[in-house]
């Protein structure tokens, strides 16, 4: 992540959750707080919050099959590590923003994030489950089916880097946004600490 993307962030949250800010939080964060009635808090939403929800409700989707596809790999030869079938992931994603109108170089930069975002779940579920065999899976998921299911959160992603164009090109905003989606998805989903750090490095180029 770059120094202006961090100070970005970092000026989103103390304007979230410092007690004096020098940045407002958009209208998003009016609808952000759980509504109560009759003094009963409302349920958590059923998605991410902001104009950035969306995006960030497919990234999560894409990180959690990360388990699928270290449970299916670990105890095999299949490498973590696939620089072939990731560079084809690339050159795709590249023909499918030229289609889409999308900026070829800053869609790439973004599913580079979500590859190296999977890598550190599946190095991270390795070391777990090397460290407590217990916890290793006991099925092993189709590999083969994961890649369609992939197939299909790629279709998905660009879409909806298509859609919140507006938005990510705003720096500011786009890291009010991104980082009201990453904060409500995370607890939505009960992320754990490997999961939210993944997060974090698959969103780094949302906002670039």
């Amino acid at each position: 992540m770059n120094l202006r993307t961090r100070m970005t962030r970092f000026a989103v949250i103390a304007g979230m959750f410092g007690a004096t800010t020098a940045l407002s939080v958009p209208e998003a964060m009016a609808s952000a707080t759980p509504a109560a009635v009759g003094g009963v808090v409302a349920a958590p939403p059923s998605s991410s919050l902001g104009q950035l929800g969306p995006l960030t409700d497919l990234v999560i989707e894409r990180l959690l099959v990360s388990d699928d596809v270290a449970a299916s790999k670990f105890g095999t030869d299949s490498p973590i590590e696939d620089p072939v079938r990731e560079q084809q992931v690339l050159d795709q994603v590249r023909r499918q923003a030229a289609d889409l109108g999308v900026d070829g170089d800053a869609t790439v930069a973004f599913f580079r994030d979500q590859i190296t975002a999977s890598k550190v779940v599946q190095k991270g579920l390795f070391a777990r489950w090397t460290a407590h065999p217990e916890e290793a899976p006991t099925t092993r998921p189709d590999l083969a089916e994961i890649r369609q299911r992939l197939d299909r959160l790629t279709t998905e992603l660009l879409d909806s880097l298509k859609t919140t164009e507006h938005i990510r090109k705003k720096p500011v905003a786009c890291a009010t946004h991104l980082t009201l989606a990453t904060a409500s998805g995370a607890k939505r989903e009960h992320l754990d600490a490997l999961h939210r750090r993944a997060l974090e490095t698959a969103t780094d180029s949302v906002c670039n």
